[in-house]
């Protein structure tokens, strides 16, 4: 075997393992130098073991590797080639052990270099994770990260490895402090980092995690399926109340997951029975755009719920002028704040939005509520900045606060909707 020959398959195989080339890594040079010491009964075996790397034979190529080894008074460069090419045919196999035992033998001869060990690391924690072995893929990722490297991929590796390792506590930390740190440098995360970090949070059952990995992904990833799985959850919630299960309809309405004739239905009734008909009746109008009402064997039932709102919307006009005296004489301004957002909803959100704004500064139960529902008001006049202003206010609520959580979702929505 000629000695150039055996210099290019050593570069090459430390190359295919480190991710350099024959020019680069450890170098064509360093290959040659080591390949001048390397004599015929061992270096015939390397060069068949290259000839089935080439050939994408590597069991057969670490067979060749053992044959090489076998050979007795091997000296120190022999050594070195060997355990090059034995990282080669191994990372092939997918023998990550293999993989190991040629890197540790080569950073112990001092023969691969700082950064050829970080990536070296990660070819052993891939091949690791890849082969089902995730103790081992976790203490590799870590080795590497200790060693100082940094790519993204490889926290994937390390966050996947310690999810098939059990370890939910530690990949939500980690996936939390990643998503932070990506928030303080401004950079998207990524889809699969939201879900790897909402798997973990769900298996921890950490309530706040799972709303705020949720908030994310519906801001970044939105899809109509995602909004299905945030609004039937919150419902589930402990601390949500029936009291808003209209508000959870007017999100379900805008991110279309209002489908069926009695969703519509129910939403329309429940809006007049909180003293909405107007917004009723434009339930029942988008309905009957949709195709979904007005038709079949319901449609006089849809019909006379028609009738039946703008019957209320009449009624609700004429008693207007006492409705906001009583609201107004009011000890607290909650009540304003219900007829502010009806006002809204029959077309005049200037006044509705300055019903609400008087309702807060008098004083009313609860902030979050009246802030989520001058966002409605205003959202319905078309003003999306004052609504999101109003949505924010109210998302300072907390955790564990349904009127909070669904002004963050509106937030949301409404930046997705632009």
């Amino acid at each position: 075997m000629k000695l150039k020959t055996l210099a290019a398959a050593a570069a090459g195989a430390a190359a295919f393992v480190i991710g350099g080339t024959p020019e680069g890594g450890v170098g064509f040079p360093q290959a040659q130098a080591q390949a001048e010491g390397v004599r015929p009964e061992v270096g015939k075996h390397l060069k068949d073991a290259q000839t089935l790397i080439k050939a994408s034979k590597y069991k057969e190529a670490l067979a060749k590797v053992r044959d090489a080894e076998g050979v007795s008074g091997r000296n120190a460069t022999e050594n070195s080639t060997i355990e090059y090419m034995r990282m080669a045919a191994a990372s092939g196999a997918g023998d990550a052990d293999q993989v190991v035992k040629g890197f540790e033998a080569l950073k112990a001869a001092g023969k691969i270099d700082n950064a050829s060990q970080i990536r070296t690391m990660e070819t052993i924690a891939g091949t690791y994770l890849r082969a089902g072995n995730s103790a081992k893929a976790l203490e590799w990722a870590n080795k590497y990260f200790a060693a100082g490297g940094n790519s993204p991929g490889m926290k994937q590796v390390q966050l996947n490895a310690q999810v098939k390792s059990g370890d939910m506590a530690t990949v939500l930390k980690d996936a939390m402090a990643d998503l932070r740190a990506d928030e303080a440098a401004g950079r998207v995360p990524s889809k699969d980092k939201l879900d790897l970090a909402h798997f973990a949070a769900l298996k921890q059952k950490d309530n706040n995690a799972v709303a705020l990995i949720e908030e994310k992904k519906l801001n970044f990833y939105p899809t109509k399926d995602m909004w299905t799985q945030v609004l039937a959850g919150l419902t589930q919630k402990k601390y949500f109340s029936d009291k808003y299960t209209l508000d959870v309809y007017r999100l379900k309405l805008v991110t279309g997951n209002i489908v069926k004739s009695d969703d519509y239905m129910e939403m329309a009734q429940l809006a007049a029975q909180a003293g909405y008909p107007d917004e009723g009746k434009k339930i029942v109008e988008k309905g009957i755009a949709a195709g979904v009402l007005g038709q079949g064997t319901e449609g006089a039932r849809h019909k006379r719920l028609a009738d039946l709102l703008t019957k209320k919307i009449a009624e609700a006009k004429a008693a207007a002028p006492e409705a906001e005296k009583v609201a107004s004489e009011s000890k607290d301004g909650t009540p304003m704040v219900s007829l502010g957002l009806a006002i809204a909803f029959r077309g005049d959100t200037l006044k509705g939005t300055q019903m609400i704004k008087a309702a807060i500064d008098k004083g009313v139960k609860s902030n979050e509520d009246a802030n989520l529902y001058l966002g409605l008001a205003y959202l319905n006049g078309g003003d999306v900045s004052k609504a999101q202003a109003a949505w924010k206010a109210a998302s300072r609520g907390g955790a564990n606060n349904a009127a909070a959580e669904l002004a963050r979702l509106w937030i949301v929505q409404s930046r997705s909707a632009k």
